[in-house]
């Protein structure tokens, strides 16, 4: 069983940063995600990583968001520079159940999530 909690969402200005964090406890998982979904969309991959730290990164955030975790803390992060409206959502942290030697950016292989962490980007 995992538990996940995400932290750090909040309302910015276009160009500006945040930094989301997602405390999990329990069983740690290799392959972790950093996912959004904005109103009436599909939830889409926007980072993952692995153990070992290797990253992957949807080419809408490729230069401007920086996925890392702290495996001693059991802890991910998601640092999001130049901000721009377009990323407004709700981002979810997430733990990959079917990820055996690569990662995924697919939500189904993913079975634990966190409950979310709101960003909102005006303009």
């Amino acid at each position: 069983q995992v538990h996940l909690v995400e932290s750090g969402g909040g309302s910015v200005q276009a160009g500006g940063s945040l930094r989301l964090s997602c405390a999990a406890s329990g069983y740690s998982y290799d392959y972790m995600g950093w996912f959004r979904q904005a109103p009436g969309q599909t939830r889409e991959g926007v980072a993952t990583i692995d153990r070992a730290g290797r990253t992957t990164y949807a080419d809408s955030v490729k230069g401007r968001f920086t996925i890392s975790r702290d495996n001693a803390k059991n802890t991910l992060y998601l640092q999001m520079d130049s901000l721009k409206p377009e990323d407004t959502a709700m981002y979810y942290c997430a733990a990959c159940t079917y990820c055996i030697s690569d990662s995924s950016m697919s939500p189904r292989d993913y079975g634990y999530w966190g409950p979310g962490a709101q960003v909102t980007v005006s303009s």
